[in-house]
This record gives C-alpha cells, structure tokens and sequence, in this order.
C-alpha cells in the first residue's frame, strides 16, 4: 500500500508561546522545547512511521495583516530568517525535504472581524474553502492539527471532502468519561490549577472553587469534529505527572515528551493501521 500523503497544520502564534525551537528555565535548569512538527519530522526518518505517511505540506494560517498575531509573532516572524528565532531548527528535514520549503500560508483573516460582525460568518467560509483548495492542491489523504488556533467548521461535516480525514494532537485527555479530561485551548492551564486543587468556572475573572487535586494529565490524538476536541479518539496517553510546584512551560514540556508525542506517534500508526485494514487511500 502507498503512503499517505500527510499535511500538517498549525498556528505559529501558538507554538512561539510555547517558546518552541528555544531552551526554557526548567526548575534550575534549561531544556530544549521541541514542537510537535519538530517530533514528527524526526520520527518519519528514524521509526516505522515514515514508511507509513510522506509530509507533502506544512500550512500555517497566521496573519500578518493582524496587530495581535504579529505581536505574538515578534519575536518569531511568519517565517525562517537568517540570525533570527525558529520554532524548529533552520535546517530540519523530513523525508530529505527542508521542512522550512513545505510552508503554506492560509491567513484567518476572518479573525480580524469582530466576532459579532455580520461579514464574518462568510468570511470564514471563504478562509475554509481557501484551506480545501490548498489540501487539494497537496493532494492530502490525512491532515493532523496542531495547536490550530481556529475552530473548522465545514471541512469536517458529515459528507465533506475531509470528514474524519483531519485528526488533532490535544495536550489533554479528551475522554468526557474520564476524570482528566481537559478539553479547549485551556487545557494544559486547567490541569495545573486541578493539580493545585482548584476547578477554574469562569476563565474570564479566573473564579475558581475548591477541588480534588488530579495530579496527572496526558494527550489525546482525535477526528476533528464540529464541536471543540469532542471527536472520537484515535489514542489517548495519560503519561505525564504534574508537580503542583510546574510552571506552565515545565508543565507543557513534560507533557509533550510523557504524553503528546507518544500519543502523536502511536495514535498515527494506529491510524495508518486502520486504513490499510479498511484499503482507503
């Protein structure tokens, strides 16, 4: 069987605020923090994985016309310049590709709008068709979402092109059922307060009540739905303990070497299993 042909989609604002291609303070120490892109480029050349899957593109929907994303890209830019921060090394490849030569930019400039503007709802169905027309033209069979700061919408319905053909890396268990479920952008925020003892119930004041410390939290690899991390679950891993004592940096770390990379690579695999099994392309 072929391999699929992979297409990675991200926002960079989000991976420049978890200091991604840098060293951070790791309790007295520094560490190196690795984006999920950075882990998987690496994995389809060193594991099984690259047998299964080619990465054809990698599409980022930052907008450069927004004040707020170039704020939260200051430090970063919209793309590799010499002499300046990366969210991966300048030079990484996978699959003998330069990873810096697979980046698509699709604005959400949609998000400029006001949320109640009557122009934004069309505005976003011009961003989503501009999405497809790129993962057509890349010919992608899967897409996996990483820390896409954008919630889809037509690309996933039932009967659409890509219906249960993206799936996302969430850096929190997304089971309802279970008790460390944490779901939205919030998640890895809402599991330190949960270790701290505390339930936030409005993220605006930051109003929080008392309640029983859970001190792990994990990652969940999952089909993107219409709703917010509520698609069925490819695999989930609940590997990473939290100190109480974490920053938000030393929380996101251990979680993406105990759970989210383990759970990005074993839940592709799972996935790529079930295709060859069901012979879809």
């Amino acid at each position: 069987m072929s391999k699929a042909k992979l297409v990675y989609i991200l926002s960079l604002r989000n991976a420049a605020a978890d200091k991604a291609g840098q060293y951070i303070d790791f309790k007295g120490t520094q560490r190196y923090m690795a984006s999920p892109l950075e882990y998987l480029a690496k994995a389809l050349d060193e594991s099984p994985l690259g047998e299964a899957y080619s990465l054809e593109g990698i599409v980022y929907d930052d907008d450069e016309g927004s004040p707020r994303d170039r704020a939260a890209l200051q430090d970063y830019g919209f793309s590799c310049q010499p002499g300046r921060q990366w969210i991966f090394p300048g030079d990484l490849k996978a699959q003998g590709k330069l990873v810096n030569g697979m980046l698509h930019g699709v604005p959400s400039e949609y998000r400029r709008l006001p949320l109640d503007a009557k122009e934004r709802p069309a505005a976003k169905s011009a961003f989503e068709r501009r999405l497809l027309d790129k993962l057509l033209t890349l010919r992608a069979d899967i897409v996996v979402l990483d820390g896409l700061l954008v919630i889809l919408d037509e690309l996933v319905r039932p009967g659409a092109p890509f219906h249960r053909r993206i799936v996302n890396i969430h850096p929190g268990i997304t089971r309802i059922e279970s008790p460390y479920e944490r779901r939205g952008a919030r998640a890895t925020l809402d599991a330190l307060h949960g270790a701290r003892g505390r339930k936030v119930v409005n993220w605006q004041t930051m109003e929080s009540i008392a309640a029983p410390p859970l001190l792990k939290t994990g990652a969940s690899l999952h089909y993107v739905d219409n709703g917010i991390d509520s698609g069925e679950v490819i695999h989930d891993v609940l590997g990473t303990h939290i100190d109480p004592a974490d920053s938000i940096l030393e929380l996101r770390w251990n979680n993406f070497n105990h759970s989210l990379f383990p759970a990005l690579h074993q839940g592709l695999a799972l996935l790529a299993s079930r295709r060859s099994t069901e012979g879809t392309p």
